[in-house]
């Protein structure tokens, strides 16, 4: 998992002073999780923060009164989850689901703190990714209010691809209507009508964008905003969509 940097490919991490990342690097204990692994369930003791590494990716997911859970916010290798926007040592709220599988690094709660209470620079950063989040959060509220089933999905796979650097998005139809909260049948139409124009092809388990230009045409533009947002708040965090995730 570490780079030439010394460092595992995460943004966030690597975006730290030497002196910061030095803090918690003697805590940092890097793991693989499975895609569909459970990092926490609502009311878990938020012990660690986990931070995704290269084409990893995470999702916050709401359950509703009918048993469906919703994906809230992407996570990956710009951010972490796990006791980020808190202190710690706090029930979780939602679920915290691995969606892609890879390398992961976790740091307890503890010593992200006690980095955070050494050094302003480190509670600075950590809070800064917190504003980023939120702000995600904010966005992705709006967007499933008022944009089409077609521009979410369209958005969704938009960043994944930003998030892995890849073309290939390991997801069924099944996995895509559940995260955006629909019924499949509106995804299948959604993918079907992609395919006759050339954005993207299927394969069992997974979707390969050909156009990835077009493809964006026909997204919403909420990641441009939350990317927009970081720039300001984070500038160089957010992956550019032709970043290599294994680097």
């Amino acid at each position: 998992m570490p780079s030439s940097l010394g460092r595992p490919n995460n943004n966030l991490l690597r975006a730290l002073s030497a002196q910061d990342y030095e803090l918690i690097r003697p805590h940092v204990r890097c793991e693989t999780k499975a895609a569909g692994e459970l990092l926490y369930r609502p009311g878990d003791h938020v012990g660690s923060a986990y931070f995704p590494c290269g084409p990893s990716l995470v999702s916050y997911e709401v359950t509703d009164g009918d048993g469906r859970n919703v994906e809230t916010v992407l996570v990956g290798r710009e951010g972490a989850v796990g006791g980020i926007v808190s202190l710690g040592f706090l029930p979780a709220y939602c679920l915290i689901v691995v969606k892609f599988d890879g390398p992961f690094v976790r740091v307890p709660i503890v010593n992200i703190q006690s980095a955070k209470d050494r050094s302003p620079s480190f509670k600075n950063m950590f809070a800064r990714y917190a504003d980023c989040l939120m702000a995600q959060m904010f966005q992705s509220t709006a967007c499933n209010a008022i944009h089409s089933i077609e521009q979410r999905t369209a958005k969704w796979i938009a960043a994944a691809m930003d998030r892995t650097g890849e073309n290939l998005v390991p997801l069924t139809h099944d996995q895509l209507a559940a995260m955006l909260g629909v019924g499949r049948s509106y995804t299948s139409r959604v993918l079907q009508a992609f395919r006759q124009e050339g954005i993207l092809t299927t394969r069992r388990g997974a979707l390969i964008v050909d156009d990835p230009d077009k493809l964006r045409l026909r997204a919403c533009r909420c990641n441009e905003a939350v990317k927009e947002h970081f720039d300001v708040v984070l500038r160089g965090v957010y992956p550019e969509p032709d970043d290599a995730a294994v680097a």
